[in-house]
């Protein structure tokens, strides 16, 4: 029995991938993210990370202003060589209205950027990441553990324009309510209902 051929993207060319890889590139896996030069494939998705993005996006829907717009699993470029998936992002309206076969948003219209932590992209997900998006001056940021009884635990963080690293404002369990980038009260435990 003779092996597959490896895809031709199987082999990261001198210096790395870059971000418009991601757009040249036939046949990528879904949701393949750029980090650092190298491509990143993500898992199938669980239950509970479904559900946590399908409570949040529809509460930012809700409460966002019409300047902004809630995307779900969009790239985002932070520069030639990282290109990471948000699992959700607020953009300015503008950015969202360029075209509707976009791949992706550019650091400087994305307001906040969230990620549900899985367990496959712990580290990604808690340390290269958001290092990444407060050096591309992502102002808000927010991270989604599993808690206990399955409810998501928001932890918040926002940036520190002096040190450009994310400075934590608060850790909600049940209930997430906070003044910035808008008003925003999301009764977390209706995952309950989900």
């Amino acid at each position: 029995m003779t092996a597959e051929p490896l895809p031709a993207w199987a082999f990261p060319p001198p210096g790395g991938f870059t971000a418009d890889d991601l757009d040249r590139i036939p046949d990528l896996p879904p949701h393949t993210e750029l980090i650092d030069g190298s491509l990143v494939f993500v898992s199938p998705q669980k239950y509970f990370h479904m559900t946590v993005l399908y409570l949040l996006e529809h509460a930012l829907r809700t409460w966002a202003p019409k300047s902004l717009r809630v995307c779900r699993e969009m790239n985002v470029t932070l520069g030639q060589d990282n290109c990471p998936e948000p699992d959700l992002s607020v953009v300015r309206a503008g950015a969202a209205r360029i075209g509707a076969d976009r791949t992706r948003f550019d650091a400087a219209d994305v307001v906040l950027a969230v990620e549900v932590v899985s367990p496959e992209s712990r580290t990604r997900d808690r340390k290269r990441k958001p290092q990444l998006y407060a050096e591309a001056g992502i102002p808000h940021f927010w991270l989604v553990e599993q808690g206990e009884g399955d409810r998501p635990v928001v932890h918040v963080f926002e940036l520190d324009p002096v040190t450009h690293t994310y400075v934590p404002s608060g850790i909600h369990h049940d209930r997430l309510k906070v003044p910035v980038p808008f008003t925003i009260d999301i009764d977390l435990t209706e995952i309950d209902q989900m």
